[in-house]
């Protein structure tokens, strides 16, 4: 049980960490969320929004870290 719950503990920082820079980025103006691809609709009672550009650069800049971390460490 202490794996799980040091895993855990893990997953939470890193997902506040996650949060913060958001957070950051946010105020600094970079446009997540409103970059071309991210698809929002608006009807009278449902609204749908849909990142896929936000989510495609997000993917491509974790995929860059996580390359040059694990040659890195080769």
């Amino acid at each position: 049980m202490n794996e799980l719950g040091k895993t855990l503990l893990g997953i939470g920082l890193l997902l506040a960490c996650v949060g913060a820079l958001v957070l950051i980025a946010g105020r600094i103006g970079l446009p997540l969320g409103r970059l071309p691809g991210d698809f929002a609709y608006r009807g009278r009672r449902v609204s749908v929004y849909f990142p896929l550009g936000t989510s495609i650069l997000i993917s491509v800049l974790l995929t860059v870290l996580l390359y040059v971390i694990s040659h890195l460490r080769r």
